[in-house]
């Protein structure tokens, strides 16, 4: 899938902020994340369905405030009984099994702006913009808040390198990556 990327006219590859005489993984290192499949499944209050009879590309669905993946499709719980689907692959198949009385499904691809942060001073940047208690997170975990008053879901991909990639509404994509890179030049940023 290819569609016009949110951040076209605003990342621009390059070091920025203060990143001379610094090693590497003291730079963070942010990236758009971008030609993703991206669904959203919710299984409605009624339905009787059990989850774990269901996988996505071999996946169940992850229980709260978690996140489950392989090397081509990552699955964030968003809420009770509600997921986020991002794939890689062509999952519609997959996607099939969920009965239309029992799930909503949506294609969301083309709604969300994806921004990856990597490095050490990665929760650093997200204290300077979030209310949320970063440093208590790890991989594999997920959560939702939000950044100079931005609404983002955050996904904890790594601890070692720390990356974590941030979701936010594709119209608010351009505020959200200026404020992500504004917080991120005092310790230096490269845009990859």
């Amino acid at each position: 899938m290819n569609s016009i990327s949110s951040l076209k006219n605003v990342h621009k590859l390059g070091l920025f902020g203060d990143y001379k005489n610094k090693n590497d993984n003291e730079i963070v290192k942010i990236k758009e994340i971008k030609n993703i499949n991206l669904f959203q499944v919710v299984k409605y209050k009624n339905s009787k369905e059990n989850i774990s009879n269901f996988k996505i590309d071999g996946l169940n669905l992850p229980s709260s405030l978690k996140t489950i993946s392989n090397s081509s499709t990552r699955i964030i719980w968003m809420g009770p009984d509600n997921w986020y689907i991002f794939s890689s692959n062509e999952i519609s198949k997959d996607l099939h099994n969920f009965k239309e009385t029992d799930f909503a499904i949506t294609d969301l691809s083309h709604s969300r702006s994806i921004i990856e942060l990597e490095g050490d001073m990665v929760y650093e940047v997200l204290k300077k913009g979030s209310p949320l208690d970063v440093g208590k997170l790890k991989a594999g975990d997920c959560a939702n808040t939000i950044f100079n008053g931005i609404t983002i879901t955050l996904d904890f991909i790594s601890n070692d390198p720390k990356i974590i990639r941030i979701f936010g509404l594709r119209s608010f994509g351009e505020s959200l990556y200026h404020s992500l890179t504004d917080s991120s030049l005092e310790f230096g940023y490269k845009s990859v």
